[in-house]
């Protein structure tokens, strides 16, 4: 049966906890979020609508999303959608309602101190140029009712943009929030281009439902909480500062302003609010890099145990990989391939099977009794790295891997004593 595509069945089925009263725009929002826990529920004074957030905060949270019982199977159903999109099934248009205040009903939301504005952080831009349809995430610094500052980076929707302005037109877009986590993890991937995203949602969902947008006639998912209509335009602005993953402020840049011709909400649906630098943030921008990662190292290596993107480096900047070799030489080949999976990456560990991947100890543990920097390190400078860090200008960086598996034919030298709970005894694993 094919899914409405909305955050509102999502959150039927995984359960949620809903705040009582109305929640401030300024700041609010962030101390509801920042404690972490399930899904929320909650209304932002002044929106006509609900919102969902802290949604997949939890790595388990984003395999209920996919319908996967572990990270592999999770990482495989996402891969094979890119590779094999699935078409989409078009329905009657849902009731939709006007938003009186437009943007800022979707709603719009200050997060931190610094930051140039309110943003919203869970927009789903879906546009379609010349016979190529894309959808993809994208903050919106929001000016007022009709009028926001979109980042885009070069990437697809920028290429499309790009490919308008030079014959002198705006590009028709259209925005959506509270859609279903599988549409968001979709629209965070990166299929090649003119892969639609939505139909990569699709096959994630067993079918997407979707309709005509009201204006540009531009497929979106059935139970999507918020429509809005508008033209990605020639005209630049000021965007940011913004607290992006890593937890930074990111700088201000010259970007696309969004002209608003129409804004609905969708009385049976919700909107979503993700809190920049949270959990949330972190799982949905990581997780499908995640899984070109295990792709990519699984090419090299025997077996990959598991791949984490860690929280500190803002779920994108540093990776610890678990595998499995043949030869000692695996462990620097599954670095090279890593960085070629995720080219954002600055730092990789890799580290063997009994280390557990999301203890920093353990790994810490791994580095200091596995890795010799004259053998186990590799270093590529000079290459092209990620602008969300701050020590890497314009995004040119150099990256460092650290070979931490335990050498084949190690002995019990490099095996960890632990205390079995309870009994006071210790065993060496």
């Amino acid at each position: 049966m094919a899914s409405d595509g909305g955050l509102a069945r999502f959150l039927e089925a995984a359960g949620f906890e809903r705040v009582e009263g109305e929640v401030e725009p300024e700041y609010g929002v962030t101390m509801l979020l920042a404690g972490g826990g399930g899904p929320l529920v909650f209304r932002v004074r002044g929106a006509p609508l609900d919102a969902g957030g802290n949604v997949v905060s939890a790595r388990e949270r984003v395999l209920q999303a996919l319908g996967a019982s572990s990270d592999a199977e999770a990482y495989e159903k996402l891969l094979r959608a890119m590779s094999s999109p699935e078409p989409l099934r078009f329905t009657g248009a849902p009731t939709l309602r006007e938003a009186p205040r437009g943007l800022l009903d979707a709603p719009a939301v200050r997060f931190y101190e610094g930051e140039g504005g309110p943003y919203l952080t869970a927009s789903v831009f879906i546009a379609c140029w010349r016979g190529v349809c894309n959808a993809s995430v994208h903050r919106v610094m929001v000016k007022g009712e009709r009028v926001g500052v979109v980042r885009v980076v070069p990437r697809h929707l920028w290429r499309l943009y790009r490919e308008a302005v030079g014959e002198g037109r705006d590009l028709p877009v259209t925005v959506v929030l509270g859609v279903h986590p599988a549409v968001l993890l979709a629209a965070a991937s990166s299929p090649r281009l003119g892969v639609f995203e939505l139909g990569v949602a699709s096959a994630l969902l067993g079918g997407l439902e979707v309709y005509e947008s009201p204006v540009h006639g531009n497929p979106v998912p059935a139970g999507a909480g918020v429509v809005v209509e508008g033209w990605l335009t020639r005209e630049t602005a000021p965007e940011g500062p913004f607290v992006d993953a890593t937890g930074t402020l990111d700088k201000v840049r010259e970007q696309p302003a969004l002209r608003v011709e129409a804004a609905y909400y969708n009385p049976d649906g919700v909107s979503h609010v993700i809190l920049p630098a949270g959990r949330e943030h972190l799982m949905l921008m990581g997780f499908p890099r995640e899984a070109q990662v295990w792709e990519a190292v699984s090419r090299v290596v025997p077996r990959v145990h598991a791949v984490r993107l860690t929280p500190a480096s803002g779920g994108w900047l540093h990776a610890v990989i678990a595998i499995e070799k043949n030869h000692d030489g695996d462990a620097k080949n599954a670095i090279l391939a890593a960085f070629a999976g995720h080219p954002s990456l600055k730092h990789v560990v890799v580290v063997s099977p009994d280390i557990d991947v999301d203890d920093p100890g353990d790994v810490e543990w791994a580095i200091a009794t596995r890795f010799q920097a004259d053998r186990d390190l590799v270093v590529v400078r000079e290459a092209r790295g990620s602008t969300l860090d701050p020590s890497a200008p314009e995004g040119f960086t150099t990256k460092l891997g650290l070979d931490a598996t335990k050498p084949l034919g190690g002995g019990v030298e490099y095996e960890k004593a632990t205390r079995i709970p309870g009994r006071g005894l210790v065993r060496v694993r």
